[in-house]
C-alpha cells in the first residue's frame, strides 16, 4: 500500500515564511542598517587619520557607550544638536559634525559633507602643529573646540547670507507690494525660522553644559585616564612590596614576648627575646602614631590639591564654552533682529494695505451715491415715459414738481 504524499509538500516552513515576510516588509534591511558596519574617520592624538569600517557594537565596547548615544550619530535619523559627556568618551552631534571623542582618538562619522572634511583636515593640522610642544588643552577639548568653532562659524555664515538676501527684498516690498515679493518673503521667513531653531538648540546645549559642573568634570577624559593609570600602578606597587620590609619594620619595634606582638603581624616570624621596659613599648607606639598622622595629612593635602585643580580645570573649560556661547548668542541676536525687521515690514505693509482698502471703500461710497443720483433722475423718465392715459399728463405743472422732487432726492 502506497503512503499518502505529505500534504505540506511545497508549503514553506515557518522560518521561510518569516524570512519572506521580513524581506517583503524590509525587516532584513532594517536589521542590516542597525547592526551593519559604517565608515568612520579615526583621528589619532598625533594627527594621523584613516578611514575604518566599524560596527555599532565595536564602538559601544571600546568607548563604553550605550546604544541610545550612538543613535544620535545615525545619519538615518534627525536629532537636534547635543553634547554628552560619558565615562570614557564625549558624544558630539553638532549639525553635520557627528563624532565620538575619547582621550586618545576621535571617531568621526564619514560623510561627503564639506563640514566633515574641513573638521578632519583642520583637526589633523592642529594636532600635528602642537605635536612637538606641550599644550594646555587635552586632546578631547581640542576636538570639542574645533567642532564648536566650525558649527558656530557655519551657522553665523548662514545667518549673514540669509540677512543679505532678505533685506533687499523687504526694502523692495515696502516700496512696491507685489505677489512675487510676498512669496519670496514667505519663503525666507520659513528659512529664518528653521535656522533660528537650530541656533537656539546649539546655544541651549552650551548653556546647559556651563550650568552643570558635573557634566563639565565628566568631560576630562585625559585626566580620568591618567588617574586610573596611577591607581593601577599604585596597586601593582603595593602588591610587589616584599615581606622582608614588613618583617624589618616589625623587628625594629622592641618586643615584650609572643603574646604582645600578635597585633603587629601574625605571619611575621618573631623570636622571643628578653623582656624590656614599658618605656620602650611607649616609644614604639608613638612612632607608629606619628607615621599614621603623616600619612593622613599627606592624603588630605592630596585631596585638597586635587579638588582645587579640578575646580580650576572646570573654570578653564567653562571659559572655553563661554567664548562660543557668546558667539552663538550674537548670531541668535542677529536672527532675532532680522525677524523683528520682517515683523515691522509686515506691519508697515498691513498699514499700507489698510489705507488702500479705506480708499477703495471711499470710492465705492462715491460710486454708490452717484448711482443713486442717476437712479433718481431715471425716475422722471420712468414717470413720464408711461404709455397709458392718466390725469397727471393733463396738469402742466406736474413735470416741474416731479423734476424738483427728483433733484431734492
Amino acid at each position: 500500500m502506497e503512503k499518502p504524499e505529505n500534504s505540506n509538500k511545497g508549503v514553506p516552513s515557518g522560518g521561510a515564511r518569516a524570512g519572506a515576510f521580513g524581506h517583503a516588509f524590509g525587516y532584513s534591511g532594517v536589521k542590516k542598517r542597525g547592526h551593519g558596519s559604517r565608515s568612520w574617520i579615526k583621528i589619532e592624538q598625533n594627527g594621523n587619520a584613516k578611514v575604518m569600517e566599524l560596527d555599532k557594537s565595536t564602538i559601544m565596547k571600546n568607548c563604553s557607550l550605550p546604544s541610545r548615544d550612538l543613535r544620535l550619530l545615525d545619519p538615518l535619523f534627525i536629532y537636534p544638536s547635543a553634547i554628552l559627556g560619558r565615562e570614557k568618551a564625549i558624544v558630539v552631534n553638532l549639525e553635520q559634525i557627528r563624532c565620538v571623542i575619547t582621550a586618545d582618538e576621535a571617531f568621526v562619522m564619514n560623510s561627503l559633507d564639506g563640514s566633515v572634511m574641513q573638521y578632519k583636515t583642520e583637526l589633523c593640522n592642529r594636532l600635528q602643529a602642537t605635536r612637538d610642544h606641550a599644550d594646555e588643552l587635552p586632546f578631547e577639548f581640542k576636538a570639542l573646540e574645533l567642532a564648536l568653532e566650525l558649527t558656530c562659524t557655519s551657522l553665523d555664515a548662514q545667518a549673514k547670507e540669509l540677512t543679505s538676501e532678505i533685506r533687499p527684498v523687504l526694502d523692495e516690498l515696502t516700496s512696491s507690494i507685489s505677489t512675487l515679493n510676498l512669496e519670496r518673503v514667505r519663503r525666507f521667513k520659513g528659512n529664518l525660522l528653521s535656522l533660528t531653531q537650530r541656533v537656539q538648540k546649539v546655544r541651549d546645549e552650551i548653556e546647559h553644559l556651563m550650568d552643570d559642573d558635573g557634566d563639565m568634570a565628566e568631560m576630562y577624559l585625559t585626566e580620568k585616564k591618567e588617574k586610573m593609570e596611577g591607581y593601577m600602578s599604585n596597586d601593582s606597587d603595593i602588591d610587589n612590596i616584599p615581606s622582608v620590609v614588613v618583617n624589618s619594620d616589625v623587628d625594629n619595634i622592641p618586643s615584650v614576648g609572643l603574646d604582645s606582638v600578635k597585633w603587629l603581624s601574625k605571619s611575621a616570624p618573631v623570636s622571643p627575646v628578653a623582656p624590656v621596659s614599658p618605656e620602650a613599648v611607649t616609644i614604639g607606639s608613638h612612632k607608629l602614631q606619628r607615621a599614621f598622622s603623616s600619612i593622613t595629612r599627606s592624603s588630605q593635602h592630596e585631596t585638597l590639591t586635587t579638588s582645587s585643580s579640578q575646580k580650576e580645570d572646570i573654570v578653564q573649560l567653562e571659559m572655553l564654552l563661554e567664548a562660543y556661547f557668546v558667539f552663538i548668542d550674537h548670531t541668535l541676536s542677529k536672527l532675532s533682529s532680522l525677524k523683528e525687521y520682517i515683523d515691522d515690514t509686515e506691519d508697515l505693509i498691513n498699514i499700507k494695505l489698510g489705507t488702500v482698502q479705506n480708499q477703495l471703500i471711499q470710492f465705492e461710497l462715491l460710486l454708490t451715491a452717484a448711482t443713486f443720483v442717476v437712479t433718481c433722475f431715471a425716475v422722471v423718465t420712468g414717470v413720464f415715459g408711461m404709455n397709458f392715459e392718466t390725469s397727471v399728463f393733463d396738469n402742466p405743472f406736474t413735470f416741474n414738481w416731479v423734476l424738483v422732487i427728483s433733484c431734492i432726492g
